[in-house]
């Protein structure tokens, strides 16, 4: 049977208060806040620019978008 289907491709947008703008350390992993999985990175793109442009004048609030798909089967 030939797969006629895109694999899936989830993203993860998460982001809060980091200990340091250059790195990715959260200073509380317990309050991240997850905006969402996505199935396209397109999507999960304007869910981060929303979140991030909102705390944009707070240099310690940082917003990353995760490839899960590529956590979840590192071979695609």
């Amino acid at each position: 049977m030939e797969e006629t289907e895109a694999k899936q491709r989830l993203h993860l947008v998460m982001g809060g208060r980091v200990k340091d703008p250059r790195t990715l350390e959260f200073q509380d992993p317990e309050s991240v806040h997850v905006v969402g999985v996505f199935s396209d990175y397109e999507t999960a793109v304007e869910a981060w620019r929303a979140n991030a442009q909102r705390t944009v004048d707070d240099a310690e609030m940082k917003y990353v978008v995760v490839h899960l798909h590529r956590l979840l089967t590192p071979e695609v």
